[in-house]
Order: C-alpha cells, then structure tokens, then sequence
C-alpha cells in the first residue's frame, strides 16, 4: 500500500485554523453589515400595538415598511439626501411622533402640503369636498361639538408645507393630528405595504388570513 500522507507541520495546521476563524468572522461581519444596511435604507420590519389603526391593521399584526419610497436619508440626521417622492392622501406612513420622537406611529395621511381639511360629524372634507373612505371605522354613534373635542368636529385646517395631516382608520379610539397637530415630512420613516406575521395574543394563535397582505 502507498505510505500515508505526511502530516502537516504544527505551524501550517494552526494557519489554517487562523483563516478559517478569520474567514468565519469576515463572513458575520459583513452579513451584519448587510442587514444594518437593509434596515436603515431599504425595508424594516414593525409589530402594531395599538387600535388605532383597525380594522386595516391588527394588534399583533407585523408588519414591513418600504424606507426609500420616499428617498434616502442620512441615519440619525433624518435629512433626505436623495429626494424620490412625498407621501400622498391614503398612504399608510410610519412616522416620529413629534411629541415623543423616540417614539414610531403608524397612521394614514389624509391630507398633504396646501390641503384644507376639516371634520364636520365625523365626515372628512378636503379641500371642501368630502372624502370616501372605505377603511375608516366609526364605532362611538356620540358625536362630539366643535370646541368640546377634535374628534368629530375640527377645522377647517389648511396643512403647512412640507407636513402631512394624518389620521388612525379607527377614527373613534385614535390620537393623531386632529390632537397634537402635523407631522413632518423628515420625521417619515417610510410607507407600510406588507403583513409578514400576525399573532392574535388574545386566542394565543396565528392568523393565518393575514399573512402575505397587501396593505391599501
């Protein structure tokens, strides 16, 4: 029989070793840095804690927003360094709550740059017509006065340049700029458009329906 193989010298199999573990780490290093980048400039993922945006969105539903729909931004700076396109009426936009910005908000604009928007018995008027709105949910028939609340009667507003007038789907159980005023348009994140999981913690179960939806 042939004689075996030499064995490597101690030197050479620790080498090896070295590149293999280099290799390895290289390898972390840059799917790390690839999915850094993804989260900062292309897609992220939130979970929905809130009503405020029934029935569209579900507690429990999670969902992915497209963050260079409306151009790419410096991290941290929220200054848009490559303009694409503003957020239009209907757009459901992740957004820094102005009044706590360390804060993430999911809300529908209803009204952009230059709009005048007013609540009139809970019926939205933009530009003094009135919007249909399939996916507004009224669940209070009470109708709150003009200077009693915002909720139902408020305005007419007309929306500053560069903000966004935004509204919850849920409009009885939502606090959104009929409340606490505009959003910026730096402080968009991006526009949600996908349900990738949704867990229903009150029957402990996955809702199945939901998975894969397009968001409109």
């Amino acid at each position: 029989p042939p004689p075996p193989p030499p064995t490597p010298p101690r030197w050479y199999r620790r080498r090896q070793r070295q590149m293999c573990i280099r290799d390895s780490i290289e390898a972390i290093l840059v799917a790390v840095l690839l999915a850094l980048f993804i989260r900062t400039f292309v897609i992220q993922a939130f979970k929905i804690p809130s009503g405020s945006m029934k029935q569209t969105l579900q507690i429990g539903d999670h969902i992915l927003v497209n963050k260079f729909i409306y151009g790419v931004k410096m991290p941290y700076l929220q200054k848009i360094i490559i303009p694409l396109k503003n957020p239009q009426r209907g757009d459901i936009v992740v957004f820094k709550f102005p009044v706590e910005p360390e804060k993430d908000f999911i809300k529908r604009v209803v009204g952009v740059a230059g709009d005048v928007i007013e609540g009139r018995d809970k019926q939205i008027y933009v530009n003094g017509s009135p919007v249909s709105e399939s996916y507004a949910v009224q669940t209070d028939p009470h109708i709150f006065p003009k200077g009693i609340q915002a909720r139902d009667n408020f305005g007419p507003l007309t929306v500053p340049d560069n903000k966004l007038f935004v509204m919850g789907d849920n409009r009885d159980q939502s606090y959104d700029s009929r409340f606490w005023g505009y959003v910026d348009l730096k402080a968009v994140s991006g526009k949600a458009f996908m349900i990738y999981w949704s867990w229903d913690t009150d029957n402990f179960g996955v809702r199945w329906s939901r998975i894969a939806q397009i968001l409109k």
